[in-house]
């Protein structure tokens, strides 16, 4: 059976930012030789292929020229690993949070502070994503990928992955040359909580925390601060939170600033994005249909609006932080159809 293929398909409820763009050529694939198929068609009409999952970190700022390749693959499977651990391997099509809150009822811990982050697990390693003192890195075993331009299973481990903050090899030299078709997690079978984000530390009165309680302490704050892209369409955190050395911090507060900041593991300092753009003014400003969030700042909010309307907002805070703090502010989610 033949993997069905169509024209011109509308992108707007597959992403949730809810922007307007349509696909030349869209497929959806529900395995890896329908992925296969479609990665045969984009070869023979020499397309560019542009693989999608929940469409929670893309940015439309027009149509999308080549085939849009919807990976909706599903399943899970896992396997002891070492004493108190297992390997657990996702589809690139399951849901993030369903997976999160499947892992804490089998008894596999290390997710729980990465709940109700939107998107598919096949997402995740793109920009390692992270929350409340954990990345995806920290448990991260390996990946399985198609090579799109010969559609070869490849895998890859931690360190081909090139993690770092927000980012992965797949954001830079191999954006867009590879369809993740699954991802293998390495968790704990002890129920060890991790509450060194101070935020989440203060959010739980339990004496002895479980992983059980991170992971709705986690869901209560993001449910307090950011808003459900069902009702307002957003990406998330919109902007990366700027790492600076310590003499430009330092800079930074010897001109008055009181701008927080929290030191990393490599001496470097890491400046919150959302209180820098509150200083300048930001939130809950609107402009038209597309504004910035009333609770938080760092959330870019789509009213009716284009790519391009939100991509013109992004670039007035990027200037208005620069001009300030002489920071620059770089956008976490994917651009696509720029021109």
């Amino acid at each position: 059976m033949s993997v069905e293929i169509k024209q011109h398909h509308c992108l707007q409820d597959l992403n949730s930012l809810a922007l307007p763009a349509m696909a030349e050529y869209f497929c959806s694939a529900s395995d890896i030789e329908e992925s296969r198929q479609a990665l045969a068609f984009a070869r023979r009409l020499s397309l560019a292929v542009t693989p999608m999952g929940g469409g929670s970190n893309m940015v439309f700022a027009g149509d999308l020229p080549g085939l849009v390749l919807h990976l909706n693959l599903k399943g899970i499977s896992h396997r002891p690993s070492g004493q108190n651990q297992v390997e657990v391997t996702f589809a690139a099509g399951e849901n993030w949070h369903q997976m999160v809150q499947h892992c804490l009822t089998r008894g596999w811990y290390g997710l729980e502070n990465l709940s109700l982050i939107p998107g598919n697990m096949g997402a995740a390693p793109i920009q390692n994503i992270g929350a409340y003192g954990v990345e995806l890195c920290d448990v991260f075993v390996s990946l399985e990928a198609l090579e799109i331009a010969t559609g070869n299973l490849v895998i890859f481990d931690r360190q081909q992955c090139e993690f770092g903050y927000r980012e992965s090899i797949f954001k830079g030299a191999y954006r867009d040359r590879y369809l993740i078709t699954q991802i293998t997690l390495r968790l704990s079978t002890q129920p060890l909580a991790n509450i060194t984000y101070p935020a989440l530390a203060e959010a739980l009165t339990a004496a002895v925390p479980t992983p059980q309680l991170v992971g709705e302490a986690v869901c209560r704050i993001r449910q307090q601060k950011l808003p459900d892209p069902a009702v307002l369409p957003n990406a998330g955190s919109f902007f990366k939170n700027p790492v600076v050395s310590e003499s430009a911090l330092a800079s930074l507060h010897s001109n008055g600033s009181d701008a927080p900041c929290y030191r990393q593991a490599d001496g470097s300092y890491k400046v919150p994005a959302a209180w820098l753009i509150d200083q300048c003014g930001f939130r809950g400003q609107r402009r038209g249909l597309v504004g910035v969030h009333e609770h938080q700042a760092l959330v870019l909010i789509n009213y009716g609006g284009t790519g391009t309307d939100l991509l013109a907002l992004a670039a007035e805070i990027q200037s208005a932080v620069i001009e300030r703090f002489a920071l620059a502010l770089e956008i976490e989610p994917r651009l696509y159809g720029l021109v």
